[in-house]
């Protein structure tokens, strides 16, 4: 017995052993990789129409998001139901994502329009490849409307820097004559200041979300960077409804001084007198300013409310689809970017680019020289009271020193 045990393990232990057992296991291995291997069925055939064609062998695709080939000549294929194939198929649930990529309604209990839809169906639009809307949607946001709408903001930025270290801010060719006269009053800055507030919050925080991956993410990192465009999104909702009422109000408030005048020609003409450096006579608003309010305020600005409150779902009566969000996402960005280009204009004049232009919407009140040498028709229908006004005492002002206060400016 002893005997025996030894001799086994020494042959369990020679190469020659194990030489022989690897070459039985190739050889049973090749054997059956030449026999016919039966397959799944998507309908219960014959098994003789299962057979792989004569000297094919090998194993059938087992993709079961490819259509079975005798979909197309089994017509009770179409009829069966998932349970049915589940039969034969169990795990199979081709048939099902083919109903969703072809935009079939499933059931579902929320009350939102397109609940049962998983997807937006297919479409073809011309001269392009088959794809679906919420698909072609992102390649016109990606494609036309990021880099064609940054490059926008980038050019107006370059050529305001340019100008300014051409021209530098403007200012006063005259002396200061220490009486000042109120251009704007308490409420008409108010409402400026709301909008404009409004307006820097909305523009922040679209600029970080439309283009914030581009250069904010590789430096802040993923963590950070969507923490803070979560928050900036939320603070874009909130801030939208706050500029649309603010916008009205400014609307109202200045379009009586913002209608066209015959003047307003001869301004546009010579360009304002910002490359000449010789001010061209304006009324209370010159030409480029009545422009960025029709264009930038009145247009562009309903524009961007009126798509920004459907896009808060604040619109009544309408239906919240995926294609009608999509459209007013591209009607709202594009009509954005140009109303911030228009602004960016109105800023850079409003601060450096114009000396006292920013003291005028903060406490409301100009030079007499300032208003002379920028808005010299205004200043003339004031002093010849075509405008009413009123003097009283400049405020925080020393003794004798005026103001000509315009009851309607």
């Amino acid at each position: 017995m002893h005997r025996l045990l030894t001799q086994g393990m020494r042959r369990l232990a020679s190469p020659l052993f194990w030489s022989t057992a690897l070459l039985a296991l190739s050889a049973g291995w090749a054997s059956a990789q030449t026999q016919p291997v039966e397959t799944v069925r998507d309908d219960p055939a014959p098994p003789a129409a299962t057979a792989p064609a004569q000297g094919t062998g090998g194993i059938r695709s087992a993709n079961i998001f490819e259509i079975a080939p005798d979909a197309a000549t089994d017509p009770k294929y179409a009829e069966q139901s998932n349970a049915e194939r589940g039969k034969v198929q169990p795990g199979n649930n081709a048939p099902m994502w083919r109903d969703v990529g072809k935009g079939v309604t499933g059931y579902t209990s929320l009350p939102y329009p397109e609940a049962g839809n998983m997807i937006q169906p297919f479409v073809q639009y011309p001269g392009s490849r088959v794809t679906t809307a919420g698909e072609a949607w992102r390649q016109v946001r990606n494609d036309w409307i990021l880099p064609y709408g940054g490059s926008v903001l980038l050019i107006v930025i370059v050529a305001i820097g340019l100008f300014y270290a051409a021209k530098g801010s403007i200012a006063l060719h005259g002396t200061e004559t220490g009486r000042k006269i109120e251009r704007f009053t308490y409420f008409e800055r108010a409402a400026h200041w709301t909008n404009a507030i409004a307006f820097v919050i909305l523009a922040v925080s679209g600029i970080v979300m439309a283009f914030g991956k581009f250069f904010l993410l590789p430096v802040m990192g993923s963590t950070l960077f969507g923490w803070l465009s979560f928050a900036l999104k939320n603070l874009h909702n909130f801030a939208g409804p706050l500029f649309a009422v603010s916008l009205l109000v400014v609307i109202l408030t200045f379009v009586k001084d913002n209608l066209p005048a015959k003047e307003d020609i001869t301004w546009l003409l010579k360009g304002g007198g910002l490359f000449s450096g010789k001010e061209v006579p304006s009324h209370r608003f010159n030409a480029g300013e009545k422009v960025v309010f029709w264009a930038g305020v009145f247009f562009f600005g309903l524009i961007v409310v009126g798509s920004g409150l459907f896009l808060d779902k604040l619109v009544p009566s309408v239906d919240y689809t995926r294609a009608n969000m999509q459209v007013a996402h591209m009607i709202h960005a594009s009509a954005a970017v140009l109303m911030m280009a228009l602004f960016m204009g109105h800023i850079y004049l409003g601060t450096i680019g114009m000396k006292g232009a920013y003291k005028a919407m903060k406490t409301g009140y100009v030079d007499e020289t300032w208003a002379k040498e920028h808005h010299q028709l205004w200043h003339d229908d004031i002093k010849a009271g075509k405008i009413p006004a009123q003097r009283t005492a400049t405020p925080g002002g020393g003794a004798g020193e005026t103001t000509a206060r315009t009851a309607k400016a």
